[in-house]
């Protein structure tokens, strides 16, 4: 009990991983109306897009990816963290009400496989923990972006040039992926660059967050977590944010 105290002391931000909490219930959910009617969301560039299995690896390191980057500004960088999770939850929860009020998906992923290899298993394995239903926009998508706006905000190091350049690659590779694999429309890509695009203005590029703090930080000024002051310094001008 002492460590567990001790550790909420050095991080009070650790509350906030509680929303995945929220979002796996939701997420669980909704996967289980996947029987249920949907709208079908296609798009004629979708079927010149070939299936490639290979894909499959940059569309599973999506989940050590956005969680890397997660840990890292956890115990490195609060100011670069809020922004991240602000960034992330938000995106989040919309495709989350998006999903619940307009049930979609799509019928474009491979009935049968001319070939038996490992790819193939792993991408089999996803379409049965994952279904092609609540797709719009693309979650994948999404917070692949706001990890890599995370990377490129990072303090400055030795290592930070290649560390945004490995990051544009994955980042790149994983957009890809989830059309490669027939997981996504470029419907659902594009909407996610678009949401990506409007999240990175509102938390990067503008002072909208600064502001939404301050006022939070009048309401509750005895609050040291939430004070003006300690807004300004989570929320600092944004340099080089680009997608």
């Amino acid at each position: 009990m002492k460590k567990y105290t001790a550790f909420l002391k050095d991080y009070p931000h650790a509350w906030t991983i509680l929303y995945f909490a929220v979002y796996i219930t939701w997420f669980v959910w909704l996967e289980s109306r996947s029987k249920l009617p949907y709208h079908v969301i296609h798009f004629p560039l979708d079927d010149y897009i070939p299936f490639c299995e290979y894909f499959i690896i940059p569309y599973f390191l999506w989940f050590v990816y956005i969680a890397a980057v997660f840990l890292w500004l956890f115990f490195k960088d609060r100011k670069g963290f809020y922004r991240y999770i602000i960034f992330l939850y938000t995106g989040m929860t919309l495709f989350l009400v998006v999903s619940t009020f307009y049930p979609n998906g799509h019928l474009l992923r491979p009935m049968e496989f001319e070939r038996d290899n490992l790819f193939i298993r792993m991408v089999c394995f996803l379409y049965m923990a994952d279904t092609s239903t609540n797709i719009l926009p693309s979650i994948h998508v999404f917070n692949s972006i706001a990890a890599h706006m995370a990377v490129l905000h990072l303090p400055e190091s030795p290592y930070k040039k290649w560390t945004v350049r490995c990051s544009r690659t994955l980042y790149v590779s994983i957009i890809l992926s989830t059309m490669f694999l027939k997981q996504h429309s470029c419907v659902d890509v594009i909407l996610g660059i678009a949401l990506g695009a409007c999240m990175n203005q509102l938390v990067y590029e503008s002072d909208s967050l600064v502001k939404a703090h301050d006022f939070v930080g009048k309401l509750v000024s005895n609050h040291r977590y939430l004070s003006p002051a300690f807004s300004r310094k989570i929320h600092g001008p944004a340099k080089d944010a680009e997608i």
